[in-house]
């Protein structure tokens, strides 16, 4: 792994949240690193495609990325005021997914739940 992605993946480490590709720039070029901006999302695709971050859309539409904790298909609910994340499972919605994916004869079905509101520190 290249010391970028390494130093992005580390900034990311520090947050329970997601982040977004901007604001771990910025964080990084406060703590005095040269990295660039399209090398930081460089290193969140990458980051993603190996499965070492998880990457949700807010309601704007911006991608947000956060460390993953658990290597296991996993879904996050997400507070919409501190962005604090907390992974959870969803038997149901995999089932109901599985089953829609036969129903309409698709395989490989893929799904992407994301659920948000407001944590107990933010309410």
């Amino acid at each position: 792994m290249s010391t970028r992605r390494e130093a992005v993946r580390q900034a990311l480490s520090g947050y329970s949240g997601f982040r977004s590709a901007q604001d771990l720039y910025a964080d990084l070029r406060a703590e005095g690193s040269k990295i660039g901006l399209t090398t930081v999302y460089r290193a969140l695709q990458a980051l993603s495609d190996s499965g070492e971050v998880d990457v949700l859309r807010t309601d704007d539409g911006e991608a947000v990325y956060r460390a993953c904790d658990t290597e296991s298909h996993h879904h996050h609910i997400v507070c919409r005021v501190c962005a604090t994340a907390v992974e959870i499972e969803g038997p149901t919605v995999e089932r109901w997914a599985a089953e829609m994916g036969a129903k309409h004869g698709f395989t490989g079905v893929t799904h992407t739940v994301e659920v948000f509101g407001t944590c107990t520190g933010c309410s």
